[in-house]
Parts: structure tokens; C-alpha cells; sequence
């Protein structure tokens, strides 16, 4: 299991609505959550060989953008 972090522009309980479906959607991922009080909004990515081109796309699709951290 691994994990990855990523500063991201999703800044409430509604975006983090809008994301569920794409991040939810990846089967490598088995949990997932994002800190919104956290000033980079820091989403951390639990799961088994992630990758991290993969979190990015899914969140740009949704309307989002992240950076690995």
C-alpha cells in the first residue's frame, strides 16, 4: 500500500462531491480524503501502485487541479 499527496483547488464539501465519482471510479485507489483546512487543500491518495498521472487527470477532469506534493 502506498500513499501520495497532492495540493489541490478544491476548497469545499460541494467539489469534493464533484470529484467523488472520478477518483472513486479508480480501482488502485482504496481510500481517499482531502484536508480542507489545510492551506494547500491537501488530498492524500491511499492504494496499491498509484499513479500519480492518473490522480491528476481524474481531478482535471472533474474540473480540478492537483499537484504531487
Amino acid at each position: 500500500m502506498s500513499t501520495l499527496h497532492f495540493k489541490t483547488n478544491i476548497k469545499c464539501n460541494g467539489c469534493i462531491s464533484a470529484v467523488t465519482p472520478f477518483l472513486s471510479g479508480i480501482k488502485e485507489i482504496k481510500e481517499w480524503n482531502v484536508d480542507l483546512t489545510s492551506p494547500e487543500r491537501t488530498l492524500t491518495v491511499e492504494g496499491v501502485e498509484i499513479n500519480p498521472a492518473v490522480i491528476k487527470s481524474a481531478l482535471e477532469q472533474a474540473g480540478y487541479k492537483a499537484e504531487q506534493i
